[in-house]
């Protein structure tokens, strides 16, 4: 709130621009009436900032839900948070939201923010990172198909996909040696070609 007031004071050009909105109700669906930006049209539109940690993961979600709509993100986190978003596959930070943005993003990890670049420091270590929208326009599989063994895999990570995935599987006998692996051992082009093979 301290920062709508002071951007409404130094910079009266901005004025009717700045919003104190909560992101994750805000209305960006341009075929639902009217929208953030006042228009019924997707404009685009890039994300940029220092994210409340404690929500992070539900911004990200937001993200993906409006991604044709969002070429670029550039925001500060959790540092763990956004180590696990860049991890690639094999790493043991690598999970869910990793693969989830690393199918329609390319990612990376900027560099640290420690505790003594704030005022109080907070009791954790921050991370900016960078996701450019890449050119994924159809995953090459059924998106809510391949979100569901995502989520199934990772839920138990500890398992081979193979028992982790035994409920979705319905008895299904597939040979393929990702069933074999954990989830974080699988990339998303993997996934996609799991998620064919048991749907």
């Amino acid at each position: 709130k301290e920062s709508i007031v002071y951007l409404n004071k130094h910079f009266p050009t901005l004025k009717d621009r700045v919003y104190a909105e909560d992101f994750l109700k805000a209305n960006l669906n341009p075929t639902s009436g009217e929208n953030l930006f006042g228009g019924n049209k997707a404009e685009s539109f890039a994300i940029i900032g220092n994210l409340p940690y404690n929500i992070s993961s539900q911004i990200f979600f937001k993200v993906l839900e409006h991604r044709q709509q969002i070429p670029e993100v550039v925001c500060m986190l959790q540092k763990e948070v956004a180590l696990r978003i860049a991890s690639p596959a094999g790493k043991k930070d690598y999970g869910i939201l990793s693969v989830f943005l690393q199918a329609f993003y390319d990612i990376d990890y900027l560099f640290s923010v420690g505790p003594e670049a704030f005022t109080p420091p907070p009791k954790v270590n921050s991370g900016i990172i960078r996701l450019r929208r890449n050119d994924v326009q159809d995953l090459g599989c059924e998106e809510k198909k391949f979100f569901l063994v995502v989520k199934q895999g990772f839920n138990q990570r500890r398992k081979t996909l193979r028992n982790a995935l035994k409920s979705i599987m319905n008895g299904k006998i597939i040979e393929t040696p990702f069933l074999d692996k954990r989830a974080e051992q699988l990339s998303v082009k993997d996934f996609v070609e799991l998620t064919n093979l048991i749907f």
